[in-house]
């Protein structure tokens, strides 16, 4: 049976004035609905460029991407993207801005009525409904990103992105986000693809983490399972003996591709 999403043999080459840059190299992944995987590796390993790709930013120089049966060519509500940055409009409040959202993808499918309910109903998921009439300049970093977490919701999308969304915060906001975020997706069963740099947070997280290879020609050097038991607490798992197993995979893999690297 065909995976819900499948990176099929993806390749990119990037024009230089040196010549063709090749960034990825036969990059293949199959991923099933509700699946939680992390895409972790060095700098300029080419995380960012496998999401874009999904998310149809950037298009494959050879191979491509099936979701659900259609080929992705072009971005599209179906693939909602929550970077490192919140990028909210800052004139629009807290509502407005997953409502631009809300409006570009049911305009015409649902009523106004249904609309705001479905608005609400977000902002609620990452526990905002006390600041919807906030602009974006009156809340916080971690208040900022849930806003931006909401709107991509909001958006149903069959798959979720996430290019290191929690990156720019504070370890104790972080935490708490990533919670949510565990809550979020327990509660949704979304299919979401977390771009990261922290081994922490991918263990934490995922039902699978994708270690890249070093750059250029990157590719999947390996891929983990995590077979840990949901729902997850972090307190319980730092003295867990196969969490801990599982971050040393991790990290040994990474510190043996950062010696070849410097090598």
């Amino acid at each position: 049976m065909e995976k819900y999403l499948n990176i099929d043999h993806v390749s990119i080459e990037f024009p230089t004035p040196n010549g063709p840059f090749k960034a990825l190299d036969n990059v293949s992944l199959k991923i099933d609905k509700g699946e939680f995987v992390s895409i972790i590796g060095h700098s300029g390993c080419g995380k960012s460029t496998v999401m874009n790709i999904v998310g149809g930013l950037y298009q494959a120089t050879q191979g491509g991407v099936i979701l659900e049966g259609k080929e992705v060519n072009e971005p599209g509500p179906d693939r909602a993207i929550v970077f490192q940055n919140h990028s909210l409009f800052p004139w629009l409040t807290a509502y407005q801005n997953v409502e631009l959202a809300v409006k570009s993808v049911f305009k015409g499918k649902k009523t106004a009525k249904e609309m705001q309910d479905w608005i609400d109903h977000n902002i609620e998921l990452v526990h905002m409904s006390h600041a919807r009439d906030k602009l974006p300049a009156e809340l916080s970093g971690g208040m900022k990103q849930r806003i931006g977490i909401a709107r991509a919701l909001a958006m149903e999308p069959k798959v979720l992105l996430m290019d290191e969304p929690f990156g720019a915060l504070d370890a104790l906001t972080r935490a708490h986000l990533q919670d949510s975020l565990m809550e979020i997706q327990a509660d949704l069963n979304n299919t979401v693809i977390m771009i990261t740099h922290d081994v922490d947070e991918a263990v934490l997280l995922s039902d699978k983490i994708v270690m890249m290879t070093n750059g250029p020609a990157a590719s999947i050097g390996e891929i983990l399972t995590i077979d840990l038991e949901r729902p997850r607490k972090r307190l319980d798992l730092a003295h867990d003996q196969h969490y801990n197993h599982l971050r040393s995979d991790v990290i040994h893999f990474l510190h043996e591709r950062h010696a070849r690297k410097v090598a």
